[in-house]
């Protein structure tokens, strides 16, 4: 386990067609004002519950956590598989009962508010429910321990009671365009397909609001505690590779049915550095025009050209791996080379600690 500071940053260039991946109270696509123009965005909530739902699809961890108000039916369900003389009621009592000696208050058998718990935690308070644990010091360490892989990397809050927070190691910006963007209106019909001639015209119609935009999206990891968290190099090795191929290939599902918008990035840029995160959206401060010819080289470029500007402030990278770029050095022939020379690479660094 590494005893230095590293930070992971990843960036990425994307381009959406027409889509609302993540829409306002309104139905309208969510925007940003920045650089003195309106952006496309994407919030961080929305892209981070898509590299969840990837992290449970693709991954093969089985402590990923869950976040549910109906966690007590989620341990109720684990003490059943533990002990089948549990009828269901009873375990729910029973389930209901322990996250109350905890200090987790709920009502109906629900939590009172959203609550993040993994698997691991989730059979080991189960397990304590059946042995009749309701000691709540003891409790409360069950669900302090073995942090799921999301709960490490994104946190959890409890405003009941603090000692049960858990520090996010990871930080996800807000996508946003590096271009102005305005949002248009879809006004759709639909037929009815056993309509008799006399019935003339739509059986329904109205409009939903899109916008097509090419995003400049980053996140990082604070690699030293998220080491601390998951105190396991070979677990801490798959889970980083498993976020940065999540980080590039999840989407927010806002609208996919109408849309389609199952894009990939343009660019992947990751880097290892020693000193600080670095968030290059400064990149795109001036929004590029892309003068007729399309926003993804010349955000690309611009991209490129921040990244050697900033280089002027901070450390070298320990380590730059990239996809997309002409300029940057790291360059890799797929996401799976990019991966492997990551685990070899960060592999090194741990053992050199």
């Amino acid at each position: 386990m590494t005893q230095n500071k590293l930070f992971l940053d990843m960036h990425a260039i994307q381009t959406l067609p027409p889509s609302n991946v993540n829409r306002d109270d309104n139905g309208s696509p969510k925007t940003a004002q920045y650089g003195g123009v309106r952006r496309a965005r994407v919030s961080s909530q929305a892209w981070k519950r898509a590299i969840r739902e990837y992290f449970n699809d693709a991954g093969r961890f089985e402590n990923v956590g869950v976040r549910s108000l109906d966690v007590v039916r989620y341990v109720a369900n684990k003490i059943m598989a533990i002990d089948d003389s549990y009828s269901e009621e009873d375990a729910i009592e029973l389930a209901d009962k322990t996250f109350n000696a905890v200090g987790i208050k709920t009502k109906d058998n629900q939590a009172r508010a959203l609550f993040f718990l993994g698997n691991t935690q989730a059979e080991e308070f189960a397990k304590a429910a059946v042995e009749g644990v309701d000691d709540k010091k003891a409790l409360k360490a069950i669900l302090q321990d073995n942090p799921a892989l999301d709960i490490a990397l994104f946190g959890r809050m409890l405003a009941e009671d603090a000692s049960l927070n858990e520090d996010a190691s990871a930080q996800v910006a807000h996508a946003i365009s590096t271009h102005a963007v305005q949002t248009e209106t879809d006004y759709y019909t639909a037929l009815d397909d056993l309509r008799t001639d006399e019935q003339a015209g739509a059986a329904n119609l109205g409009t939903q609001e899109f916008n097509s935009s090419t995003l400049y999206r980053y996140a990082n990891v604070a690699i030293h505690e998220f080491a601390k968290q998951i105190d396991n190099d070979e677990a801490l090795l798959s889970a980083l590779k498993l976020f940065i191929k999540s980080f590039s290939n999840s989407m927010p599902t806002g609208k996919a049915n109408s849309y389609a918008n199952q894009t990939l990035p343009s660019m992947l840029v990751v880097t290892i550095r020693q000193d600080r995160p670095i968030n290059l959206v400064s990149a795109f401060e001036k929004p590029i025009n892309g003068n007729g010819e399309g926003y993804v080289k010349e955000s690309i470029s611009a991209f490129e050209n921040e990244y050697q500007t900033v280089q002027k402030f901070v450390e070298e990278p320990v380590l730059t791996l990239q996809i997309g770029s002409d300029v940057l050095s790291g360059e890799q022939g797929n996401l799976n080379a990019l991966l492997d020379h990551f685990e070899a690479e960060l592999s090194q660094l741990l053992a050199n600690g």
